[in-house]
């Protein structure tokens, strides 16, 4: 388990700005002793090679967001001679919290809050207690009646999330260093139960959106008639790239309960524009997002949005004592009298993970959002063409992205982005065979390794997701995915991004021929990790 610089290390030189990507988390962070990867194929160092179309998941880092990792570091170790860690720590984040807000749009008149975090999970996780703190303490009745989670589509989600928006660690230990049990309650006072609905059916295609609005309209009404606090998880976008349940829906139940209904949106892929982040946030809802999907920093980062009643609220209610488990006052604004009752701690990791999410995300805002939409369009029409001629390919269905109730412009994330698909091969009796969870699984890691030839290259894409059965075989689907990075890249000139279509093609020939190899030649590959990610 990776050690952070504390004040008490200070006679300790600041490790190399490889190690520190790597520290500062939980067990996923940590890299493989052979392979030198995270558990999704990552390294702390640019990697020409690889060919990153798996922002659903991660992204490795480029070599321009290292280049300023790298610079932060070298100001970090000239700034630890004349301050103590945590002061740095804390200054530097106040920094990255307004470069943040800036490129989202945000401007003091919405007065929001913004909190660091190690990962989308622990974003979940600080989420849960602070909609628990600003719920108050009992129902009508004033005696505390233990808080509901309700959200859809759990099996999207991140693996660590139910646990962590129960109140319950999910990994062997957190950012922080501190060695927790998964799935072990942080205490009696942070549990919380859970509620959830599917969006798919059993062999992964997609439920009526109406019926899962109905159904999850019918558990919030029965919780708050049963006096209890609901925290609703709004998902936008989920790993398959669907919004569930739907925005009116969460709006809706909102606007009836305002006391009783919290609103968490999981916004964790960061898939939205600005004026969709201003809208949530005007309508009262807590954001998650983090710098390593869409924006495609470095794995992990994560921060959560609070609108400014919460603000206000928590500041009067104070910061639950357990989140100290999981977060440092300087992960919180400085202004915030309420976060000096948590524990000091310098995490440069996470900074510089964030440090190179946000010199990507900068990038992105640079480029003009026509000019996005069109990259994207041009991109979903290639994609789509691609998998539906190809009956290697069975395109998983995915709902349009209907943010309409929020009333907010949008040039581009009504596009889609996130292109899952599932593989078949030609079965010995004639027609098709799905491929299995792990066919898929070791096809998923084959293409992390480069081909022959000397400009063979290897290919990320998002980690399969389980999708129920077909025709009684457990199966997953793989993911395609644009970023922001990817769009940069594009928008520098046509010939870019036809470059950048090709290589998707490239990714989709590759994946199409190894569905015809021989199922034994790809065994033994490593499957993905069960673990929560």
């Amino acid at each position: 388990m990776p050690t952070m610089p504390t004040d008490r290390t200070l006679p300790m030189p600041l490790p190399s700005t490889a190690d520190l990507l790597v520290s500062g988390g939980d067990h996923r962070i940590a890299l493989d002793p052979v392979t030198g990867r995270n558990k999704y194929g990552c390294q702390p160092c640019a990697s020409p090679g690889l060919v990153a179309f798996g922002s659903s998941t991660s992204s490795g880092i480029s070599p321009a967001a290292l280049a300023v990792a790298d610079g932060l570091r070298g100001r970090l170790a000239g700034g630890l001679a004349h301050q103590p860690a945590a002061e740095l720590y804390r200054r530097e984040m106040d920094r990255l919290r307004g470069e943040l807000l800036a490129l989202c749009g945000i401007d003091h008149a919405l007065d929001p809050g913004l909190v660091f975090s190690a990962s989308g999970t622990d974003v979940h996780l600080l989420a849960a207690q602070v909609a628990a703190r600003l719920s108050g303490d009992g129902g009508a009745s004033g005696v505390p009646v233990r808080p509901l989670v309700i959200l859809a589509g759990e099996a999207e989600s991140g693996s660590g999330v139910p646990a962590a928006l129960t109140g319950r660690h999910f990994s062997t230990y957190n950012a922080l260093g501190r060695i927790t049990n998964p799935g072990e309650s942080l205490g009696q006072a942070c549990a919380s139960d859970i509620l959830n609905v599917p969006i798919r059916h059993a062999d992964g295609s997609l439920r009526d959106a109406d019926v899962v609005d109905m159904e999850i309209e019918a558990l919030v009404s029965q919780a708050v008639h049963d006096g209890r606090h609901v925290l609703l998880v709004l998902i936008d976008v989920s790993k398959t790239g669907c919004i569930a349940p739907s925005i009116s829906c969460v709006m809706r139940l909102h606007r009836r309960w305002p006391a009783a209904v919290q609103v968490l949106v999981d916004a964790c892929q960061f898939r939205i524009e600005p004026g969709t982040i201003q809208a949530y946030l005007r309508n009262g809802f807590m954001i998650a997002l983090t710098g390593s999907k869409f924006v495609a920093g470095p794995s992990f980062s994560g921060a959560l949005l609070l609108p400014a009643v919460a603000g206000e609220t928590l500041r009067q209610r104070g910061i639950p004592a357990e989140l100290r488990l999981y977060s440092a006052r300087e992960e919180w604004p400085h202004d915030w009298p309420c976060a000096q009752s948590l524990g000091s701690h310098a995490n440069f990791g996470l900074l510089l993970r964030w440090q190179a999410a946000v010199h990507e995300l900068r990038e992105f805002r640079a480029v003009p959002a026509p000019q996005v939409e069109g990259i994207l369009r041009r991109f979903a029409k290639a994609i789509r063409q691609r998998l539906s001629r190809d009956p290697a390919f069975s395109i998983l269905d995915v709902p349009a992205l209907d943010r309409t109730a929020l009333d907010s412009p949008s040039n581009w994330d009504d596009i889609q982005t996130i292109y899952p698909f599932l593989l078949y091969r030609s079965a010995s009796h004639g027609g098709q065979a799905v491929l299995s969870r792990d066919e898929t699984a070791g096809i998923y890691h084959r293409l992390q390794r480069p081909g022959r030839g000397a400009d063979a290259l290897a290919y990320q894409i998002g980690q399969p997701v389980d999708c129920g059965h077909r025709a009684g075989v457990p199966v997953s689907a793989l993911r395609l995915c644009m970023s922001a990075r990817l769009v940069v890249q594009a928008a520098r000139d046509p010939g870019q991004e036809m470059g950048v279509i090709r290589q998707a093609m490239s990714c989709l020939d590759t994946v199409a021929a190894l569905v015809r190899t021989p199922p034994s030649s790809l065994s033994g590959t490593t499957v993905p990790d069960a673990a929560f990610s």
